[in-house]
């Protein structure tokens, strides 16, 4: 590991101490043209007995504004550490999660995984036509039909189109022949240029894409194309439990990932992550924002820097034995579950390595699944609801559930 190096409790908390005091102080400095402060404190009165020992709530407190991409050089510099702690957590995800090179990658702490999804699209969309001279209509996005709904939300924020690739009912998986004919429906269509996401755990049923499907039939059909990987739900999860995959920065076809901290690592909402190789986030600079230091390749624009900050913080406290310790205990959980739905002979499914188990509803009685808060794949008809074995769920709880499934 690069970046990824277990903390104490003590160093954590210096090293946040030590970034703030690289921001701007308003009380001392009072820069008069930054339409920014710390919090209102009529509201948020500052406790300095508290606040000494609370590094995150002391961040919040004042408040840095992380506009920007930092990771591409120039950036607000009255912000300059905690943007440092940010570069770090990047390059942390990138490499040391994500196994890609040193140096090869930009990336920031975005709203969330809906964002980091949006914002993959709009690059790809932007190099497209840029590059190639394609106009909306030849671009489209290629995305299995489990794929999150954000994918059609930055079809229709960008004026392109999508193709779903139609899944297996029971495995949930792709095969070569849908990819092929998903890519020879949208070829008939007029598109030429497509923007491939390939998920890494879905977020209703945990299943996972190969890279390797789409890989084969796009060459196949001699098609141009972009690969992103929506790891939003498994990022942090997956590539502890499963070793052997083609979703990561190893692999040269994948040229963008989002993660997604506010799952599985339990960081504050708003935490998603966007991730891409050296050279993709100037085709989203907006230039008309020249009073911004550096620029802004980002969908959001301003953001709270105290959100990378606590998924800095939780990463580096648990450290990557800490964290593989973590999952391991969800899978094992998860894997009792799997075994008692099994001797029930309860329909399901569950990708091996994850933690989120489907079961089909005609299983599950519609008073056991309000009881228990099991979210169905649509509220108006469910055909599935799923488990999700999160750090607050027990084996205790999972056994009482299925006593009334």
């Amino acid at each position: 590991m690069r970046h990824w190096k277990k903390h104490t409790p003590e160093q954590v908390q210096a090293r946040v101490f030590e970034a703030l005091a690289g921001n701007v102080d308003y009380r001392e400095r009072s820069p008069l043209g930054l339409p920014a402060s710390h919090l209102d404190e009529k509201v948020f009165t500052p406790q300095p007995s508290l606040l000494r020992e609370a590094p995150f709530l002391s961040t919040l407190i004042q408040n840095p504004n992380h506009i920007g991409c930092h990771t591409l050089g120039d950036s607000e510099s009255f912000f300059a550490g905690t943007q440092e702690l940010e570069r770090e957590l990047i390059a942390l995800c990138a490499e040391d999660i994500l196994q890609g090179a040193p140096g090869g990658f930009d990336g920031y702490v975005a709203a969330g995984g809906t964002e980091a999804n949006i914002q993959a699209a709009w690059v790809y969309r932007n190099y497209f036509q840029r590059e190639k001279g394609a106009s909306a209509a030849e671009v489209a996005i290629l995305t299995s039909s489990d794929a999150h709904y954000s994918m059609h939300k930055a079809a229709n924020l960008l004026g392109i189109r999508l193709f779903e690739v139609a899944v297996g009912e029971e495995d949930r998986s792709l095969s070569r022949l849908a990819v092929e004919q998903a890519i020879e429906r949208a070829q008939a269509a007029g598109v030429r240029y497509f923007i491939v996401v390939c998920n890494m755990m879905t977020t209703m049923f945990g299943s996972v894409d190969k890279a390797s499907v789409y890989l084969e039939a796009l060459q196949k059909a001699g098609a141009s194309f972009k690969m992103h990987v929506d790891g939003a739900y498994g990022g942090f999860f997956f590539p502890f439990s499963e070793v052997a995959h083609d979703l990561h920065f190893g692999n040269e076809a994948i040229s963008s990932i989002t993660l997604d901290a506010h799952k599985m690592v339990q960081a504050p909402y708003g935490t998603g992550i966007f991730l891409a190789r050296k050279g993709l986030m100037k085709y989203a600079y907006t230039e008309e924002a020249q009073y911004v230091q550096g620029l802004d390749a980002t969908l959001s624009g301003s953001r709270s820097g105290a959100n990378a900050i606590s998924v800095w913080m939780i990463l580096m406290t648990y450290g990557p034995h800490g964290w593989h310790e973590k999952i391991h205990i969800l899978n094992y959980r998860t894997a009792w579950l799997c075994r008692q739905l099994s001797e029930k002979k309860v329909p399901f499914y569950r990708h091996p390595g994850s933690n989120i188990v489907t079961v089909k509803s005609s299983a599950v009685k519609a008073e056991a699944a309000r009881k228990y808060s099991l979210i169905p794949d649509s509220h108006g008809q469910p055909s599935w609801y799923k488990f999700v074995v999160m750090d607050h769920v027990t084996i205790d709880r999972l056994g009482a559930c299925l006593q009334e499934l």
